[in-house]
């Protein structure tokens, strides 16, 4: 990193992804956005915490206990960053719950989607509840009494418990005091109770509500004081020495049951516990009372994302939308290979559909003039027509590769189960190169045409996961371009393989030459503006924090180039600070899709250089990570990739927040500006016609 800059010209990571997280909550505020979907937007900001907590909580949690003294590009020690994150997650979890109590369950209320509290139950509820307790519930609840021959059983990361508080003696004899029952995971969180016994369309019983109202059949004779609902969250750090073993699939195997117990770093706890409860939690998870979290509700939020799918109220929910396809798909049966050989197609996602990629592989499946496909795995999910379409190809005798990123985080286990039946069909499966994790989207087809081997790639800037691709929005690329498919085929063979690597005709590849090349190009428009031409950087990512790259757009701006980045998530570089960066703006775009695309704009004395690529410019991404970035050469779909992934979010009135120089956002203000909203726009001018998008 050059000295040029000092530590307060970055901000904080941690502190940065609480920031988007209080972004993602204003989203369950804005009463103009459908009442369920606002439901969602409160779970989706306990399920971002969790992972917070597993994974950068923890990983200060671990530098503290190490020793660790080292400082952050920030400046800021572990310990420094631990105790301001503690402060301002107390602070947004707090507004968090009061939301939940004040604004949105009223709210659902009002529209006849009821919690039906135990305190509130008529004698028809309670005699319902008692019968599905009974038929449901207690045959699976194993209550443990603590005593010197039952210790503290082990507690499942984020699982639902209880603390019992008991009086008496046992059957035993024994003066039992306290126990902990455990939910188990194949129970409901949440149950409908029928409409004739909940009076209201739809009425939701807690789990822990029907525990609480009959936790005392778990304990005959005795008294029960009080019981608590509390929940922990752990280290899901995997500590897998890839150097060290020799098959990494079983190590791994060996490692995922144990992200269920790793060191505790939050308790949740119910508001009204306990002090002598609080603090043999506290205790026993070896925590101090900095990281304990007192919750006015259910100790696990993200459980309720369940309830809009349960509930037939379109009208309280984003309208339905069907993605569209290119002119050029849409003839039914169309050859996917005739077309890309034509030209290149673009597919912008969501508004686009993501059905031409499976038709393109299942395509490529069962044609006999197919004789190999190669594809990298990041995420596909448990369920995927893909991998399906991967696993036939090879039945039907195809040369089948296929680089499995095993360590694509919580999804370690699917993706071990395709690996283990991708391999049982005889498909090449490797697992990419050790200390880098295969990020890159590549999808590669060899056809065998008039006696000639010709190559069809896809290249993406998300995912190969059907359902992610209804939420996020990326691009997708299909090209027969012979140097960029050449390109294609020597980043396969470097996973595959061994060797040098080569030179490649577009392609910019982490860990070789993306940061090199992104570096360069920044450098190229600071050149350009020092001679007096006009130069114009916009860069759309999730996250922008590595040092070196945000140097050079300091020193771009120095030197007058204009830039425009929208960065989802986390952001370390401060934009408007006078004699640094007043030529700078950050804006990030929160809306009903994940804004997932990564695209770089370099407009090199109007060559408009268009990129997308799967990475983020980020130090894992540029040094830890085989990831691609690949040009839009293109005339035409350079201009949609401009005007659909750059200005139309540039312009955007609706959804956006700018960053000032402290890291702070502020939302967009109307004032007498027509209401622009880029993703309501795109699927206006994307999605089926057939089917009317309201804004």
């Amino acid at each position: 990193m050059s000295n040029k800059f000092a530590a307060q010209q970055f901000l904080n990571r941690e502190l940065g992804q609480l920031e988007f997280n209080r972004r993602v909550l204003s989203q369950a505020e804005d009463a103009s956005i459908p009442l369920l979907e606002r439901l969602k937007y409160l779970c989706i900001v306990s399920s971002n915490l969790d992972e917070f907590f597993e994974i950068r909580v923890a990983g200060l949690m671990e530098q503290i206990k190490l020793g660790g003294i080292a400082t952050a590009a920030d400046g800021m020690t572990a310990t420094q960053t631990l105790r301001l994150v503690r402060e301002q997650a107390h602070q947004l979890i707090k507004h968090q719950y009061q939301l939940f109590n004040t604004d949105i369950t009223p709210a659902l209320a009002a529209n006849g989607i009821k919690f039906l509290r135990r305190t509130h139950w008529n004698e028809a509820q309670q005699a319902w509840v008692k019968d599905f307790f009974f038929r449901e519930v207690m045959p699976v609840l194993t209550p443990i009494g603590l005593d010197p021959v039952h210790p503290f059983p082990r507690v499942l990361n984020k699982s639902l418990n209880f603390a019992v508080e008991l009086q008496g003696k046992d059957a035993f004899g024994r003066n039992s005091t306290r126990a902990i029952v455990q939910a188990p995971r194949v129970l409901p969180r949440t149950i409908a109770m029928p409409p004739e016994i909940s009076g209201c369309a739809h009425g939701f019983v807690f789990l822990s509500s029907i525990l609480h109202a009959h936790v005392d059949e778990l304990f005959s004779g005795m008294e029960v004081l009080g019981c608590f609902q509390f929940r922990v969250t752990r280290n899901s750090n995997l500590f897998v020495d890839e150097e060290e073993v020799k098959n990494l699939r079983l190590s791994l195997q060996g490692e995922l049951p144990q992200r269920h117990f790793g060191d505790a770093v939050r308790l949740e706890i119910a508001d009204n516990c306990s002090p002598q409860i609080e603090a043999l939690l506290l205790k026993e998870f070896k925590l101090t009372p900095a990281d304990l979290y007192r919750v006015h509700g259910p100790v696990n939020l993200v459980r309720l994302m369940e309830i809009p799918g349960m509930v037939e109220r379109d009208d309280l929910k984003f309208p339905a939308f069907v993605p569209g396809v290119p002119g050029v798909l849409q003839k039914k049966g169309a050859d996917m290979f005739k077309v890309i050989r034509k030209s290149d197609v673009l597919l912008h996602h969501p508004y686009q559909s993501f059905k031409p990629v499976i038709d393109f592989i299942q395509q490529a499946a069962s044609d006999p003039a197919v004789v190999a496909i190669k594809q990298t795995v990041y995420r596909t999910g448990a369920d995927s027509a893909l991998m399906e379409a991967l696993i036939a190809a090879a039945q039907r005798g195809k040369e089948v590769t296929v680089v499995v990123e095993l360590l694509a985080r919580f999804d370690e286990e699917a993706n071990i189960n395709w690996a283990n039946r991708l391999e049982e069909v005889g498909a090449h499966v490797v697992y990419g190169v050790v200390g880098h994790k295969t990020h890159a989207k590549m999808l590669m087809v060899v056809r065998r045409e008039n006696g000639k081997l010709h190559r069809y790639v896809h290249l993406g800037t998300g995912n190969y996961h059907p359902r992610t691709a209804r939420l996020y929005t990326d691009f997708g690329l299909f090209t027969s371009n012979e140097a960029i498919c050449a390109d294609a085929n020597e980043v396969f063979s470097q996973l595959t393989s061994l060797g040098k690597a080569r030179e490649l005709n577009h392609l910019w590849q982490s860990p070789f030459s993306l940061h090199t090349e992104v570096l360069r190009a920044i450098q190229n428009e600071t050149r350009l503006a020092r001679e007096g031409k006009r130069a114009h950087i916009i860069a759309k990512m999730n996250a922008l924090l590595e040092p070196e790259t945000i140097a050079a757009l300091y020193e771009a701006s120095q030197a007058g180039v204009k830039v425009d980045l929208i960065v989802r998530g986390v952001c370390a570089l401060r934009p408007g600070v006078a004699g640094l960066s007043e030529n700078i703006r950050v804006r990030s775009i929160i809306g009903r899709f994940l804004e997932h695309t990564r695209i770089f704009y370099f407009r090199n004395d109007l060559q408009h250089d268009v990129y997308l690529a799967s990475a983020d410019w980020m130090d894992r991404n540029f040094f830890r990570r085989i990831e691609v970035c690949f040009p839009v050469l293109d005339k035409k779909l350079k201009k949609r990739v401009i005007d659909e992934g750059l200005k139309i979010y540039l312009q955007d009135n609706s959804q956006a927040w700018d960053m000032d120089s402290e890291g702070q956002y502020r939302h967009k203000q109307l004032r007498r500006a027509a209401r622009k909203c880029a993703q309501s726009e795109l699927l206006r001018q994307l999605a089926s016609p057939s089917v009317k998008i309201s804004t």
